[in-house]
């Protein structure tokens, strides 16, 4: 089921780096027609899932020198809000507008409606669950469903304080961010009960949460919001000497009342480093490394706005969307904005921690 025709690739202009040097970095051939509102690698190959407000989930296969070829499409009736891989690379979720979450399996080439909630589903992801893989579903509706594939109806439903806008999974962690900047965290072995909640450290609309694990006895979440700030919070109170929060994605050189501040879009962990990347409605991307609490690298990326990101299972490719955010509703989205996927590849001294701060 391939929806290309032969594997090209484009190289555009270079962007600005810390280091002052130029570089190319690759645009994925015949890209989404309308916004792009998620990226997601395959953990077992360089295969990118790839879902929009066009109503559709692209496959593409990345080559090693970044050629790309399209190897498959799928439709919801509304736009696609998320979509995710499980453990095997066998099979793709996605949620939609439609309030529909479906699941495409790669080596039939058949997508299925497998979740369903009352209205948009917002998030998706794969719980990698030590018996059975489980689908998380996170929708406006303000509820958590987890759904077995072998059943029609969810196994549980969480209900949640608000609408659900964010979650991340690092098993056993999943971190929720909801409207009116409610946090709650979940311990997966107990799925159904909210660990803990709090309020988001920052003062403004939660827009994304990303988790990660420093060692077996300390993990937390990078959470980022619409008002150019990312704050690093650890689920421990005996960790929480280590919480802190940012400015990025804002131009602070304007006057001090007329500071510029973008919606930070998303936040990547490198799977090898740990180190991760923001982007945001400015059109920068940002690598950065929490433990010595320093920027590695900046890159003005694109003229308008970045809406998601994605390493890929090595972290040597980083992939971003050059595309409308949505970040000042539908005023903002003027016609020719542009809808691209880039492809950088990531030198190891962008990405690799620097030594810790004594």
């Amino acid at each position: 089921m391939s929806f290309f025709s032969t594997p090209t690739s484009t190289t555009v202009g270079s962007t600005g780096n810390t280091s002052g040097t130029a570089e190319k970095d690759i645009e994925v051939a015949e890209p989404p027609t309308d916004s792009i509102s998620s990226l997601s690698f395959s953990s077992q190959a360089d295969y990118l899932a790839v879902g929009s407000w066009d109503n559709s989930v692209r496959i593409y296969e990345v080559g090693a020198n970044g050629q790309t070829q399209g190897k498959a499409m799928y439709q919801h009736q509304g736009p696609v809000l998320d979509v995710c891989w499980n453990k095997e690379g066998n099979k793709i979720f996605s949620g939609g507008a439609d309030n529909a979450g479906r699941m495409f399996d790669v080596t039939t080439g058949q997508a299925t409606q497998v979740a369903q909630h009352d209205a948009p589903i917002k998030v998706v992801s794969w719980v990698d669950a030590p018996q059975a893989g489980i689908l998380a579903t996170g929708s406006w509706d303000k509820t958590i469903k987890y759904w077995d594939l072998r059943t029609a109806n969810p196994v549980a439903t969480v209900q949640l304080p608000e609408r659900c806008y964010t979650f991340d999974i690092q098993y056993p962690l999943m971190v929720v961010g909801t409207a009116e900047r409610h946090i709650q965290i979940f311990n997966l072995s107990n799925p159904n009960t909210a660990y803990k909640t709090i309020v988001s450290p920052l003062k403004w609309q939660t827009r994304v949460i990303s988790c990660f694990t420093t060692s077996p006895a300390a993990s937390g979440f990078a959470v980022g919001s619409v008002e150019g700030r990312v704050a690093i919070q650890y689920v421990e109170e005996k960790d929480a000497q280590s919480n802190f929060s940012f400015k990025c994605h804002r131009r602070d050189s304007a006057p001090k009342d007329q500071a510029l501040v973008y919606a930070v879009n998303d936040i990547s962990f490198h799977p090898v480093h740990g180190t991760f990347s923001t982007c945001g409605a400015d059109g920068t991307i940002h690598f950065w490394d929490k433990d010595a609490r320093t920027r590695l690298k900046t890159f003005d990326a694109a003229p308008g706005p970045i809406s998601t990101t994605a390493f890929n299972r090595t972290g040597n490719i980083f992939a971003y969307a050059v595309s409308y955010d949505w970040s000042k509703g539908h005023s903002g989205m003027t016609p020719g904005m542009p809808n691209k996927i880039m492809l950088h590849s990531c030198k190891d001294e962008e990405v690799r921690k620097r030594p810790a701060r004594k």
